[in-house]
């Protein structure tokens, strides 16, 4: 039986465990990355283990996310991070040098490689043919240290794409109709592997847009294969020599495959307030819209932008309609710069930002009350934008300009025929806004540079024998991160500050939890199914260990934040008998007797609800390893224990 790509990486790189599904796996991991919103905690963790440098190929540590500098935090963490990667070996790439998936793709992405990141989206780096996985900061932490990444090992699902897309329809209408197919919770235990004739003709930037919002899907991670399109473009980023070529066997078996026509597809949208709320462009109809962002790690390639600039050459964008655009990298800015398209966006009337995660992640060009947005992006939450009542659609950069023309939700294809726009021989290479580390004889006279917002991360305790607290907070289905701990420019600056943190815990949800938790001093959190979809950020678990939360009992749990849970040393568990969650309410007396033994010896789970009376079996959602990283505290204290 042959293989799949990512079995053949996951082969090259095993460490420990074997490749059956459900089975906890350890990979060497080849590269990392950082961004500044979930840097500051990931470096705080790898100074705690004592590391003096980075053992990986190749790490790096892009600033992108907390851009907007409206006190000294942002500034301060940016220091810190510059003055930490230098010390330690890792690469430093500076605010306004771009989004760390679109430059990691540009400048650093090797095919068959492993990457993983703290950040949800690093599968950006499969339509490369990478193996990108987003992760926690503490997992991230290990990996540079040398440690093994664990996941368990997945289910194979192959896309098998045929034909050609058609004009005005874009990578983005593809990856919106698997997510229709598939929806936010279908790839969880899963990685997606896309092949077929069809993948040929899709180049590597639009792969990367299926890839990066494979996030959306729950999946551990999504991968294109590497061919001659890889090789095409890795010679014009002047980096031919890290191509290999890379293709599933043709005896691979896949526990899944699913056809789809690229030529079938058509325009398609995702409508408030999931990604997989997907309806054609045609169906949505001709609604008024007030604002259009195009950018983020999902669609702000050279390709994206010079197919908006030709949509809005010597055009004006509608007087209703506010349009900011954000090149994904200065590779892209710069080339769009020279070449004369960005003259033409400008003279539309786009505001154009600079190149970071702006308005993706909250920072920055919140929608009117009550506004429509479109936007290129991948996630469209309830808030996310900043503006608690804004309908945020998600839509590829073709229907995004076309709409910000109409003022209405436009089909592009209204426009006529397409416009080819060729991927360049070569792309403009000027990597001055990346710094290398230190010589390692001058690494010990780098000085730490430590701003007064950086407070240390919470200290976690062996899992107690009994576990006795109250239902601090019971949600309901697909609670993501950003109701656990929510982003935006008021809340992000203090990322590397959890108790100033903890103030803004499930505010989305019920703005009187922090006072609770503090009130009663533990508690657990009662949830539905794909809790915690969304970011990697690992302060959705941080915050609630620094809040006493000691347990998390839901129907379902999504994969990196059940992993992020099990890291800090909070203890996440699943309904036997998903009907159970209706006999738990807020503030039930609950109790996990024995726990520590259970946990210990694999062992059953009960929990007793003392208010109702009621017994309750629960399955605690661990890997062997894991178990033993909750029963030691987390991670941290698991990895000095291995250390000693």
């Amino acid at each position: 039986m042959g293989y799949t790509i990512a079995q053949k990486i996951i082969q090259a790189h095993l460490l420990s465990g074997n490749m059956a599904v459900g089975e906890d796996v350890g990979l060497k991991i080849d590269q990392t990355l950082t961004q500044d919103a979930t840097g500051t905690m990931a470096y705080l963790e790898f100074e705690a283990m004592g590391v003096p440098r980075v053992k990986t190929e190749r790490s790096v540590a892009y600033i992108d996310h907390n851009t907007l500098q409206t006190g000294f935090e942002n500034a301060d963490d940016h220091r810190f991070i510059q003055s930490i990667a230098k010390k330690h070996g890792i690469y430093f790439s500076r605010p306004g040098n771009g989004i760390c998936h679109q430059v990691h793709l540009e400048r650093f992405g090797i095919p068959g490689k492993t990457l993983i990141g703290s950040d949800s989206h690093t599968p950006t780096g499969g339509g490369i043919g990478m193996l990108a996985m987003g992760a926690g900061g503490l997992d991230v932490a290990v990996a540079m240290g040398g440690g093994a990444y664990h996941i368990t090992m997945p289910k194979m699902v192959r896309i098998n794409l045929t034909g050609r897309l058609s004009d005005w329809v874009s990578a983005k209408d593809v990856i919106l109709e698997v997510l229709r197919r598939m929806t936010v919770k279908g790839g969880v235990g899963k990685i997606i592997e896309y092949g077929g004739e069809g993948a040929a003709t899709l180049s590597v930037p639009e792969r990367a847009t299926i890839t990066n919002m494979g996030a959306e899907l729950g999946a551990t991670t999504s991968i294109f294969p590497s061919d001659e399109v890889t090789k095409a473009f890795l010679k014009a980023q002047c980096r031919e020599a890290d191509w290999i070529p890379l293709q599933a066997d043709p005896d691979a078996v896949y526990d899944e495959v699913i056809d789809i026509d690229l030529s079938a597809l058509k325009p398609l949208a995702a409508c408030p307030h999931m990604p997989d709320n997907v309806k054609s462009v045609d169906d949505i109809g001709k609604i008024k819209i007030d604002q259009v962002c195009i950018g983020s790690c999902t669609n702000s390639s050279y390709l994206d932008l010079m197919r908006v600039a030709a949509i809005l050459k010597d055009k004006t964008v509608h007087p209703d309609v506010s349009l900011s655009i954000a090149p994904g990298s200065k590779q892209v800015y710069t080339m769009l710069a020279e070449n004369g398209a960005l003259a033409d966006l400008i003279a539309a009337g786009a505001r154009i930002l600079e190149s970071a995660c702006g308005p993706c992640i909250g920072m920055g060009q919140s929608p009117n009350s009550g506004g429509v947005s479109l936007r290129t992006f991948n996630r469209n939450f309830e808030g996310r934008s900043g503006t608690a009542d804004a309908q945020v659609y998600l839509v590829s950069p073709e229907t995004a300009a076309a709409s910000a023309l109409a003022g209405v939700f436009t089909n592009p294809q209204e426009l006529g025929s397409g416009i080819a726009i060729p991927m360049p021989e070569t792309f403009l290479i000027n990597d001055n806004m990346v710094v290398p580390p230190a010589p390692v004889e001058e690494m010990d006279k780098v000085e730490i540079l430590r701003g007064p917002n950086i407070k240390e991360f919470p200290q976690s305790q062996p899992l107690p024998e009994t576990i006795a607290a109250k239902a601090l907070l019971k949600v309901g289905d697909n609670i993501t991160t950003d109701h656990i701990m929510p982003a935006g420019a008021k809340i992000l600056p203090y990322r590397s500050n959890i108790p100033y943190l903890s103030n803004f815990c499930f505010a989305v949800c019920d703005e009187e939890f922090p006072a609770r938790c503090r009130k009663e001093g533990k508690g657990i959190v009662i949830g539905g199914s794909n809790y915690g979809q969304g970011s990697s950020r690992e302060h959705a678990a941080l915050v609630p260990l620094y809040l006493g939360i000691q347990a998390v009992i839901a129907k379902s749990f999504a994969r990196i934040h059940c992993a992020n849970l099990a890291n800090a040393g909070i203890l996440p568990l699943v309904f036997v008998n998903e009907a159970d969650y209706d006999g738990i309410d807020q503030m039930d007396e609950l109790e996990l007797p024995d726990i520590r033994r259970a946990i210990a010896e694999n062992g059953k789970v009960i929990l007793k609800n003392k208010t109702k009376g009621t017994e309750i079996p629960l399955d605690p959602v661990l890997t062997g390893r894991q178990r033993e990283l909750v029963l030691a505290g987390g991670l941290l204290n698991y990895t000095r224990e291995q250390n000693t």
